[in-house]
């Protein structure tokens, strides 16, 4: 078979399933064939849903046979992070504790709208438990090694998401992304990762973490797939409340307009504090290929960063209060002690990172009326070792878990639209740019993405 399935991307896949080049059932085949192959080593799935696949593959055929075309996504397997319900499957969330739920009734929201484009559910994915980390490194069922080194983190908490992606065992994914739970491990295991404004995609049918701050996004391969993927998804649900805006759908062509008139800025400050050089060149490096000068600070960043562990310690921990007192021995114990800490922090303190959240939305705000795009870093270093608790940057030793989304958290924090982009950087381990815009201007996001991606200088590698 001449048709590389492991380095095609979704729309690849679907296009050549449609034409007949491929079939539904063979895809699912090779695919699942893959995962039971590397699964051991790379630890990416927690549930295969092979029966399941296969059976809907067979359905998709069906309707091609009949001339029908079932969608977009047509006969493209994909997975989805262990905290979104999957009707008949126990809904983990990371956690054991969980195993005790009675199975999902029904498909949460997303899986609903992707199986109706034509894509075939393969699995559900590890994770932090209850996507309380940066390292998916769960004391339940193990660690997520990154595909690029074996000895490293693939990141988290949306870490099997971003690892499976990042192997070619499936062309795209679904994470969530409180503080940086999908642009964490986006950055380290060099693939796309995109965090739409807060409220653009419906969470209904995901376990939360902190409601607050929680979003849902793609992991993929190509800023088409992207752009895809986020059209299918969006829409309003009466099922999540919070999902009330949708935008005008993107058509591929769109993102080939160009980027002439669009105002393009680096965050400086607190972003262009650097704790590894490599991590600014890359930056850098971005900038120059869009032609970019300007240096853009947002006050009080670090402000932004310390409100939203607050905002995050408290909705996570409160969540969890019964089995906390009842069973704290069945948690995790890196997710337990966060929790514990938590749930300790006085009601005040949470309501002024709250009414300082307003202020900071409104610098931000400020911004954007100067400029349409910004560019910083996505992580501080590197994918770190599994199982390495500190990390020496300059001298100063810092923890490994909460320093992860230092670059990530003071932009979800107000719930801004941002994707991580992968830097094509040859034998070297994966890193990613974030390109972050106003509420609501995903658009904008992608036509950027696009162009980079059309001078080759982002895109996901070639694995072994």
């Amino acid at each position: 078979m001449s048709f590389n399935l492991k380095q095609a991307d979704a729309v690849k896949i679907s296009l050549a399933i449609r034409s007949g080049e491929l079939s539904a059932q063979e895809v699912c085949t090779r695919t699942l064939d893959k995962i039971n192959q590397q699964n051991p080593t790379l630890n990416c799935f927690t549930t295969i849903l092979s029966e399941q696949a296969i059976a809907q593959a067979k359905t998709l055929e069906q309707a091609i046979a009949k001339g029908q075309d079932p969608g977009p996504l047509t006969g493209v397997p994909f997975a989805v992070k262990n905290l979104f319900d999957i009707a008949g499957i126990t809904t983990l969330a990371g956690s054991k504790i969980n195993q005790e739920n009675p199975p999902a009734s029904q498909d949460s929201t997303a899986i609903k709208r992707l199986k109706q484009a034509g894509a075939i559910l393969i699995g559900a994915l590890n994770m932090d438990e209850y996507a309380y980390g940066f390292v998916t490194e769960n004391s339940h069922y193990g660690a997520t090694p990154n595909p690029h080194d074996l000895s490293r983190i693939s990141g988290g908490s949306s870490g099997g998401s971003a690892a499976s992606v990042a192997a070619g065992l499936v062309s795209f994914t679904l994470g969530t992304d409180t503080n940086g739970s999908i642009r964490v491990p986006a950055s380290l295991c060099g693939v796309f990762g995109f965090k739409p404004t807060y409220g653009r995609l419906s969470r209904a049918g995901v376990a939360l973490f902190s409601s607050s701050l929680d979003h849902i996004g793609p992991f993929g391969k190509s800023v088409r797939d992207i752009a895809t993927i986020y059209d299918i998804l969006q829409g309003e649900d009466e099922c999540d409340p919070v999902c009330t805006k949708r935008s005008p759908e993107l058509s591929l062509p769109q993102l080939e307009t160009g980027i002439k008139d669009v105002k393009i800025a680096v965050l400086g400050g607190y972003f262009a504090e650097a704790w590894e050089p490599e991590v600014l060149e890359v930056v850098a490096q971005i900038a120059t290929a869009l032609n970019v000068t300007q240096q853009i600070t947002i006050p009080e960043a670090h402000r932004a960063k310390a409100a939203a562990y607050l905002i995050t310690a408290c909705e996570g921990s409160n969540l969890h209060l019964a089995n906390l007192r009842s069973r704290p021995q069945d948690f995790d114990p890196a997710t337990r002690d966060r929790f514990l800490a938590g749930a300790l922090i006085p009601a005040t303190w949470y309501n002024q990172a709250q009414r300082f959240r307003r202020w900071y939305q409104q610098q931000v705000r400020e911004i954007f009326r100067q400029v349409d795009i910004l560019l910083a870093p996505t992580t501080p270093c590197v994918a770190p070792k599994i199982g390495q608790e500190k990390m020496n940057i300059e001298g100063v030793e810092l923890l490994v878990r909460p320093n992860l989304g230092v670059y990530t958290q003071p932009l979800s924090f107000v719930g801004l639209p941002v994707l991580s982009v992968p830097v094509k950087r040859s034998g070297q381990l994966p890193l990613g740019v974030q390109i972050i815009a106003a509420p609501y201007n995903e658009a904008l996001i992608l036509r950027v993405a696009k162009c980079l991606e059309a001078q080759g200088i982002i895109g996901v590698g070639e694995f072994p």
